[in-house]
Order: C-alpha cells, then sequence, then structure tokens
C-alpha cells in the first residue's frame, strides 16, 4: 500500500482531542517516540503528548500514513484545529510496508513472507506466488489422495468451526485446503490412497517404482521455480536501485543468465547437442562478466579481484547447490510413499490370516496412517519452508523491510478531557 510521509500539527490546547482522534483511527506511525521492540498501543497519549515537537503554541510529529487512509482522518482533525499534511520524504528514507493482502487466501498465506521478515517497500509483494510454490512443493513429497483429502477435511473444519482457544486458525483454512488439494493431485499421480492399496492406478509413476524419474521431475520442478525467483527478483532490484542493480546483481539479469546457461548446458550435454552446449556456454559467460563487473565495483579495494573471483565462484556453486537441493520432492516423495507401502504390506498379511487377526489388521493400517500423516506432514512442511527461504527468497529479496506499526490508542475519558 502507498505510504505518504505526514506531519501531524495541531494547538496544544486542543492537542488530548488530536491525538485521541488519531489514536482510534489508527493509521499512523508517528515519530520520534520510539516504540522499541514493544507494541505501538502501550504507547498513551500522555506519553505522546511528551513527544511532541513545540513551538509557538503548536505541537507537530512527524510519521507515515497509508495515502488512501490521511485524505479522510483529516478531514475528522480538521474541525478540532488539527492538520495532517503530505511531506516530502527525505532522501534515502525507507517508507514502512504495509501489504494490501485482500481475500481470505491472501490472509491464509501471509505467515509464510511475514515469518521471513517484512517485505521491503518498494519490492513486489511475493504472498500469492509463495503460498503456491509452497502448496506444490507439500503435495509433492505428501502425494497420497486419501491423506490429502484429510487434510481437505481438517480444512472445512476450520473454516466452519475454528477451536475456541484459537479463532485466528480460522484463516488458515485455505492454505490447508491448498495444501490438501495438492497432496490429493499427486497421491492420484502417484497410485496412492493411504498407501498403495490398488484403489487408484497410478496416473502419471509410481514412486518405488521410478524413483530416478521422480528425480528428475523434482529438479525439473526446482528450476521453474528458480526461474520465476528470478523473474520476481529482477523486477526487485529495479524497483529497488535502477536498471543498473536489476542487472549487475547476482539476484538479477546476471545471474539469471548464469542460471539459464547452466541449465541449457545440462540439456545440452543430455541431449549430445553441441549447439545447444555452445550457446549454453555463451550465456552463462555473459552472465558471469556482467555479474563479475558489478561484484568488482562494489568490491573493496585492494583485494577486488580476489573477492570477485570468490564471489563468482560461490554463485555458481551456489546456484548449482540450490538447484540440486529440489531432490529433496522426490526424496521424501519416496519416504512417503515406502512407509504407505510399509503399512500396507503389514495390514494385508495381517488380513490374508483371517480371525481374529483381522482387528490387528485394521489396528495397523489405522494406527500406521495415522503415524505416516502425522510424522510426513511436519516433514513435507518444514522441508517445503525450507526450500520457500533459502533457495526461492534468497533470490527475490536482497533484505527486509519495516513493517508499518500504526499507533492505537482507545483513550480513556479522563485523557480526552486532560
Amino acid at each position: 500500500m502507498r505510504m505518504t510521509r505526514v506531519a501531524l500539527v495541531a494547538p496544544e490546547d486542543t492537542l488530548d482531542a488530536v491525538l485521541a482522534e488519531v489514536g482510534l483511527a489508527g493509521v499512523v506511525e508517528l515519530e520520534p517516540v520510539d516504540h522499541g521492540a514493544g507494541d505501538p498501543d502501550a504507547v498513551g497519549i500522555a506519553r505522546m503528548k511528551a513527544a511532541a515537537l513545540r513551538r509557538h503554541g503548536a505541537a507537530a510529529y512527524l510519521g507515515w500514513c497509508p495515502e488512501p487512509a490521511r485524505g479522510p482522518l483529516a478531514d475528522r482533525l480538521a474541525p478540532l484545529g488539527g492538520a495532517l499534511a503530505a511531506l516530502r520524504p527525505p532522501p534515502g528514507a525507507e517508507p514502512p510496508t504495509l501489504l494490501a493482502r485482500a481475500g481470505r487466501v491472501g490472509r491464509s498465506f501471509a505467515p509464510i513472507v511475514e515469518t521471513y521478515g517484512a517485505v521491503p517497500y518498494a519490492d513486489v509483494d511475493p504472498t500469492l506466488l509463495a503460498g503456491m510454490a509452497y502448496v506444490v512443493m507439500f503435495g509433492m513429497m505428501f502425494g497420497d489422495a486419501g491423506h490429502g483429502l484429510v487434510l481437505v477435511l481438517v480444512a472445512v473444519v476450520l473454516a466452519r468451526r475454528p477451536p475456541s482457544r484459537y479463532p485466528r486458525l480460522r484463516d488458515a483454512w485455505p492454505f490447508v485446503a491448498g495444501a490438501g488439494l495438492a497432496a490429493t493431485v499427486f497421491g492420484v499421480l502417484y497410485g496412492e490412497f493411504f498407501g498403495p492399496t490398488g484403489l487408484l492406478p497410478a496416473l502419471w509413476l509410481q514412486p518405488l517404482a521410478e524413483p530416478v524419474r521422480l528425480l528428475v521431475a523434482a529438479v525439473g520442478l526446482g528450476g521453474a521455480f528458480l526461474a520465476a525467483a528470478y523473474v520476481v527478483g529482477i523486477v526487485n532490484r529495479w524497483r529497488e536501485g535502477s536498471a543498473g542493480l536489476a542487472l549487475y546483481a547476482p539476484s538479477g539479469i546476471a545471474g539469471a543468465a548464469v542460471f539459464a546457461g547452466l541449465c541449457l548446458l545440462a540439456a545440452g550435454v543430455f541431449a549430445a547437442s553441441i549447439p545447444l552446449v555452445a550457446v549454453a556456454v555463451a550465456v552463462a559467460a555473459a552472465g558471469l562478466a556482467i555479474a563479475a563487473a558489478g561484484l568488482y565495483a562494489a568490491a573493496a579495494e585492494g583485494a577486488a579481484v580476489a573477492q570477485t573471483v570468490v564471489q563468482l565462484f560461490d554463485l555458481v556453486v551456489r546456484i548449482c547447490a540450490n538447484l540440486v537441493s529440489f531432490a529433496r520432492l522426490a526424496a521424501f516423495g519416496l519416504t512417503h510413499a515406502a512407509l504407505g507401502a510399509l503399512v500396507w504390506a503389514g495390514t494385508a498379511g495381517l488380513w490374508q490370516r483371517g480371525g481374529t487377526w483381522t482387528v490387528a489388521a485394521v489396528t495397523v493400517f489405522v494406527l500406521g496412517n495415522a503415524v505416516t500423516f502425522g510424522l510426513e506432514a511436519v516433514v513435507a512442511g518444514v522441508q517445503a519452508l525450507r526450500l520457500e527461504y533459502y533457495e526461492l527468497f534468497s533470490r527475490v529479496f536482497e533484505g527486509t523491510g519495516r513493517p508499518f506499526r500504526p499507533w492505537r490508542c482507545d483513550p480513556a475519558p479522563k485523557e480526552v478531557l486532560r
């Protein structure tokens, strides 16, 4: 959301009423009050009054306000003698970030980004893209139609009757539903329904029967995610600085060219195509040359060459390592399939004995799937988050921003009248 640098000015004799109105609105981040790590709501009117800049019978504050909220608040302050004027921000000042996330899906995916850090003010909000990537990666590792449908059922419960102690969990139901649907889709592709029960035919592959094919698909999917992350990173570098930053940054065009060259090189070697290998080498070399120019310009004097060489080597190694890291999508998908197969083999073996062993078979099936569900849900959830933060967000963000922390205060009657 667009932020505006503002000055809040009020006469001393109506300052209490003006501050009460601003505190109730809760749309202005005021300075010079330092909230530190505390809650802005803990700053009362008395402390806010003491922090005012005073001159000639007037009190003033500097701050930030979302542009859509400035006009309506200024109209409310005018009858009290107060004003909320727009200012030109000082050079180099970074406004705080307030993300305009509309809808339940945006709010549900928001914790993925917020846990990592605040999005810089100039950057693109990656919440929706990050959420979609997360559920796809989770589904590939948690591929079982039965387990996925259980997650969808959990999402329905959260939407209709969230736990009374944790009402905010209701906002999480689209996230849980998305993860469950992705797991269900991959389960159908794998032919897994509470394990290899045979109730579903494999529309794509059986993980334990074709692990290499699954591994190649996982790395290919990771390459697509990295390419998307580079696109967002280029846009962010452009918005953060200039066309030069977008060109030279390792997370910009230069890094994207190296990544594209390495991917083309792998494809050329696999296809035994000399022309494709030649193109790949040219693209990668161009990317390295552009990156080297940017790294050399930013390096410390006296060791610029050595620093540039080391950083270029790190760039290539990091790209290869990040791409290979997506093999974990296949590895944990295989783990899930192996656990499901183990539970089903035990269930089938006991069931064939008949008699009282039938009860034992049902017990093994239920408890085994419960353990597999709980264990693999945690593992897949953590691993998908790790891929988001280390492989993808490292290209999307160069740093983190500062969240918008408006001052809110519900004044007591004596505070307004004082």
